[in-house]
């Protein structure tokens, strides 16, 4: 795993480059987010391959715990990918309501992503 720093209007976003999952379970957000908080920002840019693939099934309740240890660590979150392939309705609904929220956000590429956490 690699981390890529993104400096945009005196402002810092991680971005984590890695060809494989990186958070397989909640404790691997615990890691790297105690790996991330020295680095002076609380924004990073995951791409869809570095999460379990149970992750997009919903049932697995997986996503729900992932995510709520970036909210309750106050880190706001873009997660780079497409996800036009998830036929789940429950998944799509869940995509599009973490959108009109706050801190998690599903994105189309990293320029989306990007501007997306730039302007938080």
């Amino acid at each position: 795993m690699e981390i890529l720093v993104h400096t945009i209007n005196n402002e810092k976003i991680i971005e984590i480059i890695s060809d494989i999952p990186v958070i397989i379970e909640p404790q691997d957000v615990l890691d790297l987010i105690g790996d991330l908080y020295s680095r002076g920002t609380n924004k990073i840019i995951l791409q869809e391959i570095h999460l379990a693939a149970e992750f997009f099934d919903l049932k697995t309740k997986l996503a729900g715990e992932i995510l709520q240890k970036f909210s309750n660590y106050n880190f706001k979150l873009a997660i780079v990918g497409d996800f036009s392939k998830y036929k789940s309705k429950s998944l799509q609904d869940f995509i599009r309501e973490s959108n009109r929220g706050g801190s998690i956000y599903f994105m189309n590429n990293l320029n989306e992503a990007l501007s997306k956490l730039i302007n938080l």
